[in-house]
């Protein structure tokens, strides 16, 4: 057979996309809820340690309040860094979820191995407009978790990935 028949372009492209699947990360949504609490928290970790200090040691020894300023600039980058690691591929036979920056860990749900699909969604994630995956599987060590999907998005993944399982019919 030729190499350029329909037959061989079909396999190829087959065996590519195996081989490399196609990721979807994070909406932008979870950066920006992600950061907003950093700088909240560590705001009024700010201004609570400058008034301490300036009361109980004085004005100089308040200048000690700046520490978690940088703490935060740090965190707004690491945060930055980490939301561009998550991402999750579907699979004809598995799910994938990859993340980290330093320590990178890919996680692969089989389809068939799941027991339990949820969506949830806490009271900050709703101000976002915000929902989370949980994979639960027959081993704890492989329960898995997407966070911070678009409420739509969470609900069509659970609602596959229930499909998938079902056909698999080993899980739930």
């Amino acid at each position: 057979m030729e190499t350029g028949s329909p037959e061989n372009t079909g396999t190829a492209e087959q065996e590519r996309a195996a081989a490399d699947p196609e990721w979807t990360g994070l909406p932008p949504g979870v950066l920006r809820m992600r950061r907003l609490l950093l700088v909240v928290w560590l705001g009024l970790l700010t201004i609570g340690l400058a008034v301490l200090l300036g009361l109980l040691a004085g004005p100089a020894w308040a200048a000690f309040a700046l520490l978690p300023l940088a703490l935060m600039a740090w965190g707004w980058v690491m945060l930055g860094r980490n939301w561009r690691s998550w991402r999750y591929a579907e699979r004809a036979d598995d799910l994938l979820i990859s993340r980290g920056v330093l320590w990178r860990q890919e996680t692969v749900v089989p389809y068939g191995r799941m027991q339990l699909v949820e969506v949830t969604s806490g009271p900050v994630e709703r101000h976002f407009g915000l929902a989370s995956v949980q994979l639960h599987t027959a081993a704890a060590a492989t329960d898995a978790t997407i966070p911070g999907l678009d409420p739509a998005e969470a609900e069509r993944l659970r609602d596959r990935l229930t499909e998938l399982g079902e056909a698999r019919s080993a899980g739930l």
